[in-house]
């Protein structure tokens, strides 16, 4: 089995009026995070760091924040059919590692079903979902809390 690699990165400011949402949990916070979908980075992470491993462009290009039609979109929803396409091009999602940077909200009581979601949408089995949480030691915007960023890792096998 061949294996193939991608990186993932996204990053959202905090804003008022929108829910937190982050692997598909929705996390109790005074601010959401802004963008034209539901804004939850580490689905967007995720999806392009798959797109990088099959060199499938990134998230921007199937879904861009030009087109109405993804306007308050569930990023797990977009993630599925990231997964439909991995697989329609012959390729096994092996494992998926996240990493999100950010202050606050304290993330450790969302870790587990942050995997659950990011594992039910993938097919694959919890033990090869990793999500993880750091802060920025106060050092940058990240740091003061204007946002979050979020870094993941996917490995496919096939093709």
């Amino acid at each position: 089995m061949r294996q193939r690699f991608g990186i993932g990165f996204d990053s959202h400011l905090f804003v008022q009026n929108r829910p937190l949402i982050l692997g598909g949990v929705t996390i109790e916070h005074s601010k959401g995070l802004k963008g034209h979908s539901d804004g939850d980075a580490v689905a967007h992470a995720v999806i392009d760091a798959l797109l990088g491993a099959a060199a499938m462009g990134d998230i921007g290009r199937l879904f861009p924040d030009t087109d109405e039609r993804w306007k308050g979109a569930d990023s797990m929803q977009l993630l599925r059919e990231v997964k439909r396409r991995i697989l329609a091009a012959s390729y096994t999602i092996v494992n998926v590692d996240a990493t999100v940077v950010t202050e606050e909200p304290k993330l450790a009581p969302h870790i587990d079903e942050m995997r659950d979601n990011l594992s039910r949408a993938l097919g694959l089995p919890v033990t090869a979902v990793s999500v993880k949480a750091k802060t920025n030691e106060k050092m940058d915007s990240v740091g003061r809390g204007k946002g979050l960023q979020v870094f993941a890792v996917a490995s496919l096998g096939g093709a």
